[in-house]
């Protein structure tokens, strides 16, 4: 059984937690997020730490513990530094650009992918075959990455397709003559 509910958060200098009833709200230098509580769990603000604990002893308590000090854990580094999603497009001809809140994609279809970039997500084209996703909600940006890989996943015989930059994509050979 995971430990991970023990271990307090620490709150990083220019990140501000409140707690106001069922609801954390951490502010920093990249945004703010909110997290409505489990009524499993009890959160304390001790200082520059957040520490949760389980209501009592019952399995759905002990559940939420960890789950509850993880989304806490994730919502301050987001406030504070932030996550980015860096994706690779292979194949001759597949390329990303950004026009204006839109992400246009060519993946070898008859036509162009256009993806629409949600609110609080900023992806960047640096190259023609690489596609950065930045954000603050950890969850959101894993999101908008599978589904821009989801558009053309890698295939296994050429390796064309949107990957992750440290996917590894297990080759197949091929047919023989």
């Amino acid at each position: 059984m995971s430990r991970v509910g023990k271990y307090p958060v620490q709150i990083p200098e220019g990140v501000e937690v409140a707690i106001a009833g069922q609801v954390l709200t951490a502010k920093g230098k990249l945004g703010a997020l909110s997290l409505a509580l489990s009524e499993d769990v009890t959160t304390a603000l001790e200082g520059r730490r957040v520490v949760v604990a389980p209501k009592g002893a019952a399995r759905p308590a002990r559940m939420m513990w960890g789950t509850t000090r993880a989304l806490i854990a994730n919502m301050v580094r987001g406030v504070s530094a932030g996550y980015a999603r860096t994706m690779e497009i292979t194949g001759t001809g597949y390329r990303a650009s950004v026009q204006g809140k839109n992400l246009v994609l060519n993946l070898g279809y008859s036509h162009e992918v256009v993806y629409p970039v949600p609110e609080g997500i900023r992806i960047t084209c640096d190259k023609p075959t690489s596609v950065r996703v930045e954000g603050v909600d950890k969850r959101l940006v894993g999101q908008v990455a599978a589904e821009i890989r989801g558009f053309r996943p890698p295939e296994p015989y050429k390796g064309k397709g949107v990957k992750y930059e440290a996917e590894q994509i297990r080759r197949k050979e091929g047919k023989k003559k």
